[in-house]
């Protein structure tokens, strides 16, 4: 093996031809030594001698010669922060990017069809769940063109696709209510939250509620887009549902958000005016996480209905009733545009490309797409 990385099985083969080092020097013009030196690896031929010794030994030349095959990478141990809206296990992919000083991990789940794309596993977690032991590789990957966006909406791989595409970098998307991502952006564990709070008062969306949790900071928020919210309901709305005074049929079940939901929030004041007590809905306390995984239980027979955006009742085939219009904002501070990477996604939010795919796909109002408010 040759300091240069370079394998050769020179030797073998020529002994299997039967041919002595000399002898097979005197046919590609080369001395004695310069075979010994090959065969030892101390000596790298030029093209033109390795073609001739491929030619006299009958042989295609990478018979001869090979690259050094790569040293493996050894799994590092790293201690991160988990953005997780659900306990994390032992053994479970991560995602891994690095936030400020901080290194958080996202766990990603499998489909029945492949593995996920990961960095690492969890070794071990805390008694608490917020961090964890990981083993990882490629850790310097991850340091760079990275950012984390936590949020609920069903679209937003739509713009990390195409950010990825455009940009070259990965969004590492970590899936939360609008309460909870706005946590992980204060406590510095994310680069972007996404949220559709509504402020019961003014019906204004999101800005109260950064002005409140983020006071004396300077904050951006960037609009993605104005979606409907309703009721998603299986083809054909078997069970009639046409309103929230519905949810209290006997043979009607719903699965709701996680608490922290912007959209729980919204189904509690339809109960409420209906006149309805939570406690009267079946289902009201089974809890799905992310808008995705609520109508999948719909499209799935586990429940009949849920309150959702429409983009996630369509995936699903599902029937939308809408009921309410919101408007869902990137909220990030500002310090964080420095970074190449948050100017990169900016960026992509203002293709049009991008806007016809979340009208298309999506059914999205993009008319306020790329709006900047600044807090």
């Amino acid at each position: 093996m040759s300091k240069a990385g370079i394998e050769n099985r020179l030797a073998q083969i020529r002994k299997s031809r039967g041919l002595a080092a000399a002898e097979l020097a005197r046919r590609v013009n080369v001395n004695r030594q310069t075979i010994y030196a090959i065969e030892a690896g101390t000596y790298v031929p030029n093209t033109e001698v390795a073609l001739h010794l491929a030619r006299e030994l009958e042989v295609a030349i990478d018979d001869l010669f090979s690259l050094r095959a790569a040293a493996a990478t050894v799994p590092e141990l790293l201690t991160a922060e988990v953005l997780s809206a659900a306990p994390p296990a032992a053994g479970q992919p991560v995602r891994i990017c690095q936030v400020g000083t901080k290194w958080v991990s996202v766990p990603v789940s499998a489909t029945p069809s492949y593995l996920p794309e990961a960095d690492g596993v969890i070794r071990r977690t805390s008694r608490t769940g917020s961090r964890a032991d990981l083993v990882v590789v490629a850790k310097e990957d991850a340091a760079h063109k990275r950012l984390v966006l936590a949020g609920c909406d069903p679209a937003a791989r739509l713009l990390a696709n195409m950010v990825e595409r455009v940009a070259g970098i990965e969004i590492i998307s970590a899936a939360a209510s609008s309460k909870l991502a706005l946590a992980w952006l204060k406590e510095g564990q994310v680069h972007i939250a996404g949220s559709h709070l509504e402020d019961p008062a003014t019906g204004e969306f999101n800005v109260p509620f950064v002005r409140e949790m983020f006071a004396g900071e300077e904050m951006i928020l960037v609009t993605f887009a104005n979606w409907e919210e309703g009721f998603a309901v299986a083809s054909g709305n078997p069970k009639q549902i046409r309103a929230a005074a519905d949810l209290a049929k006997r043979n009607v079940r719903l699965i709701n958000r996680e608490r922290g939901a912007a959209i729980r929030t919204l189904l509690d004041r339809l109960l409420a005016e209906a006149g309805l007590a939570p406690s009267s809905i079946r289902g009201y306390h089974s809890e799905a996480f992310g808008h995705l995984a609520a109508a999948y239980a719909v499209a799935d027979g586990q429940a009949d209905v849920c309150l959702v955006t429409r983009s996630a009742a369509l995936t699903f085939g599902l029937d939308f009733l809408p009921l309410h219009h919101a408007r869902y904002d990137f909220v990030l501070r500002k310090r964080t545009l420095d970074l190449p990477a948050a100017k990169a996604f900016l960026d992509v939010l203002q293709r049009a490309t991008l806007r016809r795919k979340l009208e298309l796909l999506a059914g999205y109002d993009t008319s306020q797409t790329g709006t900047v408010i600044h807090c």
